[in-house]
């Protein structure tokens, strides 16, 4: 069985401590891959550092939605510049954050335009961040046509109505461990309704460890865990849903390139 983390922050500093430890424990729990995702310009050199120091980690080139800005002109300038680099296989985070942010949000809805510009621009997919701004979401991903070079909706905490349109935009649907809480109804129904390809699972660590391991520091070898939950969901074998989501991922980040010598090593490890 070969998991991803199709979307974890490993480069922050709740890492500093044991990282090279967080990376080797994940293959204790199947996980041979993680895609390590950018927020801000300064933040980048060090996660590429780190990305380039492994062969089964990958980078995304973004600025979040709630991070500070570098200014509109130098943003698209540094997301374009970045985005070009080999390790990197997609353009985001963006998106829209509706809760954390107040007041006239046409400069967040202005960078996220950008940023899907950019992508197309660069033929990369794009990684969704959505908070409390679906409809707005949904809107500027079909007028920018973000179509073009697809994407996945990260995190995904909506219904399923948000989910069709997604999809038929293109977008594939990635899950976190959230899905796992006890209170995460509407998005346990959403993990049984994705079809087997569109569906991604990730961490978003440090943040939202799946039960087992709530309240914990959470790390890529957590989604594990999510996958066994999400498996239990759809009634089929875990291995089946490894099978398929790792397809998912290879498929949408174009740029990602599988080491399959890693792969049966892991694989002899765990048998």
């Amino acid at each position: 069985m070969i998991l991803v983390d199709s979307h974890c922050h490993i480069d922050f500093e709740e890492f500093d401590v044991d990282r090279d430890g967080v990376l080797e424990r994940q293959v204790e729990n199947n996980v041979a891959y993680c895609l390590v995702v950018s927020i801000e310009a300064a933040r980048f050199e060090s996660l590429l550092q780190l990305v380039q120091s492994k062969d089964y980690l990958f980078a995304s080139a973004g600025i979040h939605p709630n991070s500070a800005s570098i200014g509109s002109k130098t943003e698209r300038q540094w997301v374009c510049e970045s985005g070009r680099k080999p390790e990197v296989v997609a353009i985001g985070e963006t998106g829209l954050d509706y809760f954390r942010s107040e007041g006239d949000l046409d400069w967040q809805r202005d960078r996220f335009r950008m940023h899907v510009r950019v992508a197309r621009e660069l033929d990369k997919p794009l990684i969704i961040h959505n908070r409390n701004a679906a409809e707005d979401t949904l809107r500027l991903l079909q007028e920018e046509k973000a179509r073009e070079v697809g994407g996945v909706m990260h995190c995904f905490t909506e219904d399923i109505t948000v989910a069709r349109a997604a999809l038929e935009l293109g977008f594939y649907i990635s899950l976190s461990g959230i899905v796992t809480f006890k209170n995460a109804s509407i998005i346990q129904a959403v993990a049984k309704y994705v079809p087997e390809d569109r569906l991604l699972i990730e961490t978003d660590s440090p943040y939202l460890a799946p039960i087992p391991c709530r309240g914990k520091r959470n790390e890529p070898g957590f989604v594990y865990h999510t996958a066994v939950f999400i498996s239990a969901l759809r009634g089929i074998e875990a291995s089946h849903l490894a099978d398929f989501t790792t397809r998912n991922f290879f498929s949408l980040f174009r740029g990602a390139k599988r080491n399959l010598h890693r792969e049966s090593v892991m694989g002899a490890i765990t048998a």
